[in-house]
């Protein structure tokens, strides 16, 4: 897990250095990084995969009222219900979030490409993926609740 404490570190201020400059929104730190997330209920998830010299997936996940007040802030409209811009949204801020980490392991040498964004969105699902490796998520909060960045990145 120690590999994962620069990229946490970096990656935090990436999360607030976005949501600040291009969401348009204050977000916080919302705990200590945490290493499992239960099932996902009335949520929405963004995610970028990363190919390379290390494999594995960036995921921000909302709850669907925290995903409407982001897209909204995010767009400068009013949004409320998960449609396409939603969708497009929540997988726009992936899509910097693993730009940012790409960066970031970029610098340390490593060669790596992103995946197109895409969403997933239900009423209850589990997220994980098949690697072996090490994950961390790192919960945030904003004034209309919590969201999570996971990251997952085989050895």
């Amino acid at each position: 897990m120690n590999s994962f404490a620069d990229i946490s570190e970096k990656l935090i201020e990436s999360t607030i250095e976005i949501f600040t400059g291009m969401v348009m929104m204050d977000v916080s730190v919302a705990g200590e990084p945490m290493q499992k997330l239960g099932p996902l209920k009335q949520s929405i998830t963004g995610m970028v995969g990363l190919a390379g010299t290390h494999k594995g997936v960036l995921a921000v996940h909302f709850p669907k009222k925290v995903a409407l007040e982001v897209t909204s802030s995010f767009l400068g409209m009013d949004v409320s219900e998960v449609n396409e811009d939603v969708q497009d949204a929540i997988g726009e801020i992936a899509n910097m979030l693993g730009g940012n980490l790409k960066t970031i392991l970029s610098d340390r040498g490593r060669d790596i490409q992103l995946s197109l964004p895409s969403t997933i969105s239900g009423d209850e699902y589990a997220f994980s993926s098949q690697a072996d490796g090490d994950q961390v998520i790192l919960p945030f909060q904003t004034p209309a609740g919590a969201f999570f960045v996971e990251v997952e990145l085989e050895q």
